[in-house]
């Protein structure tokens, strides 16, 4: 049971920083322990860049933040070639997407051009820089936070880019006694500082291996089969999944298994991480006012358990 002991150091650790969302916190670590990149999507000051900081710092990983501006350029990620004089050649200065996080701050304020540079990054775990191809280290996480699409000077993130993402969680606003201990307590910033890094290197790499591992029975498969057929039904949504969703989707359910102590994954896990999972990869049919996860939510009621 030793992961078990390591997750929850992980998840208490996150809980003393950002109050009042141990699901949401949940969310995120098994994200990162399935491999998958995050996007934290709500309004500025909730928190979304407190927690990014701080699953960096608890993961024991190196990380770069960048702030996402209208004007930002590809080669401001992932670096430029510069002459230098005393060795009379180009040397290349790498940008800060060679990090193991990359905490994307506003993702959608960027160009759709530098947008698609880190498309590749997160991919292909690679750059092409001046026609050379250079791999990122490893792991490579992106954390990327946005505002709502309704803010002014934003640009929507294209399809292709939301599925890049394993899991999109929104924080909320906190509910009353998680503020006034907000309000009353220190600054959550100043808080950061004091993190201790939990997990090595080793340690990521074999909770990941751990939850590539755990079992998933027939039953459960044919569960996750009747799911995917719902969103290609056209009943709920315009388009279906993909199967690269349907991997991601295990994956996730996988690492929330693990989380929750089972070597096997159970309907309850993919019911927990499915809104999560799907609803930024799909659009809800119709004008039934619902948003996709409600959408997800209500579509998960009309299949049957195994």
């Amino acid at each position: 049971m030793h992961a078990q002991q390591k997750i929850k150091s992980l998840l208490d650790q996150l809980n003393t920083v950002i109050v009042g969302k141990t699901a949401q916190v949940q969310d995120c670590v098994a994200c990162l322990l399935a491999g998958g990149h995050l996007l934290i999507e709500d309004v500025p000051g909730v928190g979304k860049t407190t927690l990014a900081h701080a699953l960096a710092r608890t993961f024991g990983l190196q990380f770069a933040r960048v702030q996402f501006t209208a004007d930002l350029m590809p080669s401001d990620l992932t670096g430029v070639s510069v002459y230098e004089r005393g060795k009379e050649a180009f040397v290349f200065h790498p940008g800060p997407v060679f990090a193991q996080v990359l905490l994307a701050d506003e993702i959608n304020r960027a160009s759709p051009k530098t947008q698609s540079a880190l498309l590749e990054a997160m991919e292909e775990k690679q750059v092409s820089v001046e026609g050379e191809t250079r791999a990122l280290p490893h792991p490579f996480f992106v954390i990327a936070t946005q505002n709502p699409h309704d803010q002014l000077g934003t640009f929507a993130l294209p399809e292709s880019q939301l599925d890049r993402f394993l899991m999109r969680i929104s924080l909320g606003y906190p509910d009353r006694g998680a503020e006034r201990l907000l309000l009353a307590g220190s600054d959550r910033r100043d808080m950061l500082d004091g993190l201790l890094p939990l997990l090595s290197l080793d340690d990521l790499a074999a909770l990941q291996h751990q939850v590539l591992a755990v079992h998933t029975a027939e039953p459960l498969l044919n569960y996750v089969q009747d799911l995917i057929a719902a969103t290609r039904s056209g009943r709920w949504f315009l388009q279906g999944l993909s199967p690269r969703a349907g991997i991601a989707l295990m994956r996730a359910a996988k690492a929330q298994a693990l989380i929750e102590g089972r070597d096997y994954v159970a309907p309850d896990d993919v019911q927990a991480i499915l809104p999560q999972t799907i609803a930024h990869r799909l659009v809800p049919v119709g004008d039934a006012g619902r948003g996709a996860v409600e959408q997800v939510r209500a579509m998960v009621e009309s299949v049957p358990l195994p």
